[in-house]
């Protein structure tokens, strides 16, 4: 059964008879977990395993595991910072912050892969402009170029434990002060002003081979009326034809306020489909699930089944136990474990003396 066009949540610990009615439906394609879903390493790996158990290919796992305020699974994980901290280091020493979102990407992808998770959202790409509360402290930096080359860089960790990156949201959310979850945030920039500064990091990645794009629920009212993500300007137009993006666009979450203008749940999926979204998230809201998965009709395009199987995370043959003994994945933890904590400048120091152990692939 090839995998759909829908990327749902499940309820809890361990599956429910009603998860696995929803997961075995043919438009599904992937499954989003949350902090809900994790009690233990052991009861995350049990998980994961019986989600992929019930098809073949197994459906995509994915989380949102950023590092700060954005990581949903923390005991028994290495606790990241957020990215403004490496982009704070990168005033100080730009060559120790690359490498170091190296590590916190290698970190971040080879715990999640040792648990059996396929994806994590991240990197974030937006600016941070100061002005959006949601963004703030998960931007890397203000200047477009640092963002790029940072993100890069945590790319190329993750990459290197075996997991794609999905870089978001598209094509900048950090100008607007509302936030998606709650409202409908209107950018009111020209497309010029876009291009100069937001756009550089997308187009960036891109160039780099990033697989996956998630789009924002914003408004940029001076180049279209719909949401991004509902916008096939901005994601056939733009995204796919002028950048030449070729992997796997996700839409976010659907249940978002942002997201309303589009109707209700099914005609919010059809139109992001439509749009060019291969694969829609709906999330915390199985009622609405499962009215899509009964009311939508959308064919399986060849090509977003082949992208979406590509994001498939690589074999990675350690568990926990092994991956502590792994001797990059111990250095690496060595080098991020106290970013972004009181301490972090005394071991920013220590940093600079054995930063270079690992190197840049």
């Amino acid at each position: 059964m090839s995998l759909g066009p829908i990327m749902i949540d499940v309820s809890g610990l361990e599956l429910t008879d009603d998860d696995r009615k929803r997961l075995l439906h043919p438009l599904t394609g992937g499954v989003i977990l949350f902090a809900r879903n994790y009690r233990s390493s052991q009861q995350l790996s049990a998980l994961t395993a019986e989600i992929r158990a019930l098809r073949s290919p197994h459906l995509l796992i994915a989380v949102d595991h950023e590092g700060g305020r954005v990581q949903r699974f923390r005991e028994g994980f290495t606790v990241l910072p957020p990215m403004r901290v490496l982009g704070e280091i990168w005033e100080r020493n730009s060559s120790q912050a690359l490498h170091l979102a190296q590590d916190c990407g290698y970190v971040l992808a080879a715990e999640l892969r040792a648990h059996g998770v396929d994806l994590s959202f991240t990197p974030v790409l937006d600016l941070d402009y100061g002005a959006s509360s949601v963004i703030g402290d998960r931007a890397f930096h203000a200047q477009a170029h640092v963002v790029a080359d940072l993100a890069h860089a945590l790319m190329l960790g993750m990459r290197a434990a075996g997991m794609g990156s999905v870089g978001k949201h598209f094509p900048g959310h950090g100008f607007v002060r509302a936030d998606s979850h709650l409202a409908v945030p209107v950018d009111t920039r020209s497309m010029s002003e876009i291009e100069a500064d937001d756009l550089v990091p997308f187009a960036r990645l891109v160039d780099a081979g990033m697989p996956g794009m998630m789009p924002a629920h914003v408004i940029y009212s001076a180049v279209d009326s719909l949401p991004a993500g509902f916008s096939e300007f901005w994601l056939q137009e733009v995204l796919r034809r002028r950048l030449g993006f070729e992997g796997v666009i996700f839409s976010d979450d659907l249940s978002m306020e942002g997201a309303g203008v589009a109707g209700d749940m099914t005609d919010r999926a059809h139109a992001a489909l439509k749009a060019g979204c291969d694969m829609v998230l709906i999330c915390n809201n199985p009622l609405a699930a499962d009215e899509v998965l009964n009311r939508l009709q959308w064919p399986k395009p060849a090509l977003s089944i082949v992208r979406i199987a590509r994001l498939h995370g690589q074999p990675h043959p350690l568990d926990m136990t092994a991956l502590h003994e792994f001797p990059r994945y111990a250095e690496a933890v060595h080098r991020v474990a106290g970013l972004g904590h009181d301490s972090g400048d005394l071991w920013a120091q220590d940093v600079n003396n054995t930063c270079g152990k690992s190197g840049m692939n």
